[in-house]
């Protein structure tokens, strides 16, 4: 495996998850498989999960970490092509990008959404340079459209707690005071979509997540009809994808305080068939969920945390392989 972006770089779901069974019973079972090996972890905005989870992963590997904050200690870097350098960006991504690779084996990169220009950021310019000029395999660590490490994750997650053969698996729009990306979202319903779930998309209406990653999932825009009889509920803020409106891509459509009954809450959980509630974490009380919702027994964010660790043992795993 040379690159990490969607579902079906990871191939067969199935194996990918007996994979992640198999690390989960021993951590350190690959552990010779990148001995002398070096992962570069570089981040251009910040991260608590991903920077923990992926670092444990390439150590649980033998794995050396080498980790670049992009805005902490290094040169700040132009992402642009054509462009005249003459502000604060001394260094240009297509110099780096090479000099970064000379000292690894391994990139994983995280780079968010700028949400001003649809066309560059649903390009994945960023990942994609990567990619073209560093001669490694390259992971996302969550990039301008996806976060695959989360998606897998979360797929994790639900198999290890589901009670029905074939779930149903809701993803609720929830209200947030920032313009957020689509990146989680995408990724989670892209992943959802390639599992055997029942699978629900809502949210209020001109925030339709791009048919790409949508997929075949039923959208439902009155959210307590989507929430009956789920099992999982997802709960994830996004800003316009502008899928039908170019022009409103990254803009939040309506003042969060008057979306507020999006919030999910015992109202909207009572009629559920008593679901696990599931988020990506950060998470803001009060406007994503409440504190009852996420403080109950039936609240996931802790073990979907713990999991990042695996979803990204058995991807750096597979790299490995491939390269050996």
């Amino acid at each position: 495996m040379k690159s990490f972006l969607n579902v079906q770089d990871l191939g067969d779901l199935k194996q990918a998850l007996a994979e992640a069974r198999e690390i989960k019973q021993d951590r350190f079972k690959y552990v010779e498989l990148g001995r002398n090996k070096t992962a570069l972890l570089v981040f251009f905005n910040n991260s608590l999960r991903t920077r923990l989870s992926t670092q444990k992963a390439a150590q649980n590997l033998g794995m050396n970490v080498i980790v670049l904050d992009v805005n902490a200690g290094a040169w700040k870097l132009e992402t642009e092509r054509g462009v005249i350098m003459d502000g604060d960006k001394s260094e240009h991504l297509l110099e780096a990008i090479p000099v970064m690779s000379s000292y690894c084996d391994i990139i994983g990169i995280r780079s968010f959404a700028g949400l001003t220009d649809r066309e560059y950021d649903y390009a994945e310019t960023v990942y994609n340079q990567f990619v073209k000029y560093s001669g490694k395999p390259i992971f996302a660590m969550e990039t301008a459209t996806v976060h695959p490490l989360q998606a897998f994750a979360d797929l994790i997650t639900i198999e290890e707690h589901k009670q029905t053969a074939r779930p149903k698996v809701v993803l609720t729009w929830a209200p947030h005071p920032r313009a957020l990306p689509q990146a989680v979202p995408n990724s989670f319903a892209e992943w959802m979509n390639a599992a055997d779930v029942d699978f629900v998309i809502t949210h209020p209406e001109g925030y339709e997540l791009d048919p790409a990653f949508a997929g075949n999932a039923r959208v439902e825009y009155d959210q307590m009809k989507a929430f009956e009889g789920a099992d999982f509920v997802y709960a994830k803020n996004w800003s316009c994808p502008g899928v039908t409106r170019p022009e409103d891509y990254g803009k939040i459509l309506t003042d969060y305080h008057e979306m507020l009954d999006w919030t999910v809450s015992d109202r909207q959980m009572a009629v559920t068939n008593n679901a696990r509630f599931m988020h990506c974490l950060p998470v803001r009380r009060g406007m994503i969920v409440t504190d009852e919702v996420i403080e109950a027994p039936t609240s996931l964010v802790i073990p979907e945390a713990a999991n990042r660790e695996i979803s990204a043992t058995v991807v750096l795993k597979r790299m490995l392989e491939t390269e050996r």
